[in-house]
């Protein structure tokens, strides 16, 4: 079973990838860099799946599942009026996790 907060669905496929540079400059976690020539990979575990990447990225090559990752649960967490995300399997909330 698919646990959003131990792992995430970003897909990356960097040979539809053009170096335009805008998945690098959305993220608010540093999840890709620029080489000069193609974004690549540098945090995969920082992607919190809030789909910044995805939605700039005009060749498709960045795809991610809204609706399942930490940017999900942190609005959830806001909706229901909690102060924090809740552990899952007594794994951290992977914002957290990912900021240490």
């Amino acid at each position: 079973m698919f646990n959003a907060y131990l792992e995430n669905t970003l897909r990356y496929d960097a040979s539809l990838c053009i170096g335009c540079g805008p998945c690098s400059q959305v993220c608010p976690h540093g999840v890709f860099d620029q080489n000069g020539r193609v974004a690549f990979l540098v945090r995969r575990e920082r992607c919190m799946e809030c789909e910044a990447c995805q939605r700039n990225c005009p060749t498709g090559a960045v795809q991610v599942d809204s609706g399942v990752g930490c940017a999900s649960a942190m609005i959830r967490a806001a909706l229901s009026r909690r102060n924090r995300v809740p552990r899952v399997d007594q794994a951290e909330p992977c914002c957290q996790a990912a900021d240490r």
